[in-house]
């Protein structure tokens, strides 16, 4: 069979190229790369292969460092030099800007990105007992619903990729072992004092089908204490998680640059990457451009993120967020940095917003986005017409980004002046970004 030339990686890391007349999907290529493929499954418009013979590499190809890369569905870059995952993510905006919205940045800014291993603060690991195998901890395989077996996991910090053997034994010797179907990972600092580096607190949850025996609810004190994790079971949704210990540390992340401490529960939304969040706000706050005496509305605020670094520049900021518990948990950050006067927070459906909902929240002279992957489509259609000259959207998904962003230039009157890339979750395909809009 003939080779075939990689001209592009898509959305799911694959290598893009074109053979017999339609588009070909090749697993494990990589740009510029001249391979021959071996076909997996022939669509009527493209086909999906992986790699028979590689003919020439690009010079960006690196051995993976992670013995489970290609079983495990956590990372699927690996192989990608981590300074060229970068170009490729940008690449992925702007097509997705271009081809989705019919738009080009005025401006492309310099890619955000930080430490490529051991950065994950959050992670949702998969547990099941499997006979012949005993208990598996760690990620999904790669498009399936098997759980890899992984004893270690190079993106999660050290100490806590040494524990997965540990957290496999412990599941083991419970009586519920068939009852626990995940653990999530969030790292939180803990010394007080908003301006210091406080030492980390691990907080692990054990999402429990059913209640823990006696002798369980011993083994995992007993497991807390050796490991100097602290750990939570959840029976329910991410608001019934407990502590075992009821004197836990209370989690808690900083933005230094703004002399800000934020307290959160194991089961909120707090960002992945701690260290590239920092970097993130710093950008959109200088982006954003806050001065005293405006009014800033914090769309999708969540914990205050974004709200609080806005009211420390001076302006009056309003978050506003569909989940009650953040909203208050945002009240109560906001008071406990000395914010309350200048910061309100209300809760409310940004996916179902109207001119008439947002009108009730007052004018605003500038606004921040910060909505899931879903993008806030209701929201760009709803936004006032005047008094709004500047916004910044901070997107998790390029898609939703674009389709948004051809709202806002083709229909609001906005210019697209800004956008770049911050490499969040290095290795894997998901591409976080940042645009500015502005109009007269």
């Amino acid at each position: 069979m003939d080779p075939v030339v990689i001209t592009a990686l898509d959305q799911e890391g694959r290598g893009v190229a074109r053979r017999e007349g339609k588009v070909a999907f090749v697993e494990g290529a990589l740009i510029g790369e001249r391979v021959a493929v071996q076909v997996l499954r022939e669509k009527p418009n493209y086909s999906l292969a992986r790699i028979a013979t590689l003919h020439r590499p690009s010079p960006a190809r690196v051995e993976p460092a992670c013995p489970y890369f290609g079983t495990c569905g956590g990372c699927s870059l690996q192989h990608l030099d981590p300074g060229a995952q970068v170009a490729v993510k940008q690449r992925v905006l702007e097509d997705a800007l271009w081809h989705i919205g019919r738009l080009r940045a005025e401006q492309l800014l310099a890619p955000i990105h930080g430490m490529a291993w051991g950065y994950r603060h959050r992670a949702r690991l998969s547990v099941r007992h499997v006979p012949r195998k005993g208990v598996l901890v760690g990620f999904h395989e790669r498009k399936s619903s098997f759980v890899a077996d992984m004893a270690s996991c190079l993106v999660l910090p050290a100490r806590i990729s040494a524990l997965l053997p540990s957290l496999r034994d412990l599941i083991a010797s419970l009586s519920i072992r068939d009852r626990v179907p995940q653990i999530e990972l969030a790292i939180g600092e803990g010394a007080e004092g908003a301006g210091s580096e406080g030492a980390p607190v691990d907080a692990l949850v054990l999402r429990v089908l059913a209640p823990p025996s006696e002798s369980d609810a011993h083994t995992l004190a007993e497991f807390g204490l050796r490991h100097g994790v602290q750990l939570y079971l959840q029976p329910g949704g991410p608001t019934t998680a407990r502590p075992i210990d009821a004197q836990s540390p209370t989690l808690r992340y900083r933005l230094p640059d703004y002399g800000l401490s934020f307290e959160f529960a194991p089961t909120d939304f707090t960002q992945v990457n701690a260290s590239l969040n920092r970097v993130l706000v710093r950008r959109a706050i200088s982006l954003l451009e806050p001065m005293p005496g405006e009014r800033i509305a914090d769309f999708f605020c969540g914990l205050g993120n974004f709200t609080l670094p806005i009211a420390k520049r001076g302006a009056d900021a309003i978050g506003v967020e569909g989940n009650r518990g953040l909203v208050e948990r945002a009240r109560a950050n906001a008071a406990r940095n000395g914010l309350a006067d200048r910061v309100q927070f209300s809760s409310a459906n940004l996916f179902e917003a109207t001119a008439t909902s947002l009108a009730a929240l007052g004018p605003f002279d500038k606004a921040l986005l910060d909505p899931p992957r879903e993008g806030a489509i209701a929201l760009v259609k709803a936004l006032p017409d005047d008094g709004l000259r500047r916004m910044v959207y901070v997107s998790c998904n390029p898609a939703t980004l674009a389709r948004d962003a051809a709202v806002l230039v083709h229909q609001r009157g906005f210019s697209l002046r800004a956008a770049g890339v911050a490499n969040m979750f290095p290795h894997t395909t998901h591409v976080e970004s940042i645009a500015l809009f502005t109009r007269p």
